[in-house]
């Protein structure tokens, strides 16, 4: 389906569509445009590291806009083998087996995103851990119908393990090594921002300089719409999977949300959701409920809106001045 209506503009039912597969993970669903004069327009959805990635490519030959787009998809499925925690094929799998006993080699593009994360744990002071994949699978929200025994999570809490995860070279090797044995790397807060970033350079590669990639919430505005205009983005409200909380412009730039209204699961009236606060080693408790974030690379803002995720607006714009000046909060709902 093309993302356009006949008469050049977006209706309803294309606008709420193309957000569909954000829904699965995050919240920032919906591309808008204003009623256009444009060249081709090809629009793919694909599944990929366990949510729905959405592609509009504007381009005048569409043949050149498919290939970028089996380009961005490659970019993303290499992020997904390479850094997923979920085989024990990965560098992240390997590690999370083995880097206990001693060093792990890994790709030197894993490092670097580890590296990011960490970095953002300490500016955090552990609010934000990525150490903590244990945590994450313990309460497993997807799957769970209550809290998971204390016993599988307390002993977690509070333990900085961040700070026991080691990024360093041996032998011109790059090489992880934990020096706790309860780090489990986690980078679904990081990864998929990293892999936008990496798909949107493959579309530039294809000469592409208008595009949109949403890979499940986690979204990058390649230059302006066809109009001219910035990309208009929708963000969802989070009482209302089919109703918005406001709309932002954005243009080369990229924006993540953040949510508990999407992954969680209610026991006795008490909604247990999947961001994780390292200090409790359970559910962050806040009466947050989306925070959106529009950063320099979608990397930024995917990590931004987990790590500064139930911080007061002040602090977490102190926490952007540091690491990532470009960025800034656009919604705290």
């Amino acid at each position: 389906m093309n993302v356009f209506d006949s008469r050049g503009g977006i209706g309803r039912r294309e606008f709420v569509a193309f957000g569909a597969g954000a829904f699965v993970v995050a919240g920032l669903p919906f591309v808008v445009r204003r009623r256009v004069t444009h060249p081709g327009v090809v629009r793919r959805t694909l599944p990929v590291m366990g949510t729905i990635a959405e592609f509009a490519v504007a381009h005048r030959d569409p043949q050149v806009a498919q290939l970028a787009i089996d380009d961005a998809m490659n970019e993303l499925r290499w992020v997904e083998r390479t850094m997923t925690r979920f085989t024990n094929t990965s560098d992240i799998g390997r590690a999370n087996l083995a880097a206990a006993n001693g060093p792990v080699a890994i790709d030197a593009t894993t490092a670097l995103v580890i590296t990011e994360a960490l970095r953002w744990s300490e500016a955090t002071d552990g609010a934000f851990d990525p150490a903590v994949g244990g945590v994450v699978r313990a309460w497993d929200v997807m799957h769970r119908h209550e809290p998971p025994p204390a016993r599988t999570y307390e002993t977690l809490a509070g333990r900085g393990l961040h700070r026991a995860v080691e990024v360093s070279t041996y032998r011109q090797a790059t090489i992880l090594r934990y020096h706790d044995r309860d780090v489990n790397l986690d980078l679904g807060a990081i990864a998929k921002g990293y892999a936008v970033d990496r798909a949107v350079d493959a579309l530039r590669a294809r000469g592409i300089t208008q595009a949109v990639v949403d890979v499940g919430g986690d979204l990058y505005a390649l230059g302006h719409a066809p109009d001219g205009d910035a990309w208009r983005i929708g963000i969802q409200n989070p009482d209302d999977a089919r109703a918005l909380a406001g709309t932002i412009d954005v243009a080369d730039a990229a924006v993540a949300t953040s949510g508990t209204y999407v992954q969680f699961f209610k026991w006795r009236g008490v909604r247990y959701h999947h961001l994780m606060d390292p200090v409790i080693a359970a559910p962050r408790h806040t009466a947050v409920q989306s925070l959106t974030i529009r950063a320099d690379s979608c990397m930024h803002a995917d990590v931004a809106a987990t790590a500064l995720y139930g911080m007061g607006a002040a602090a977490a714009a102190d926490v952007l001045s540091r690491l990532s000046p470009a960025a800034s909060v656009v919604s705290m709902l």
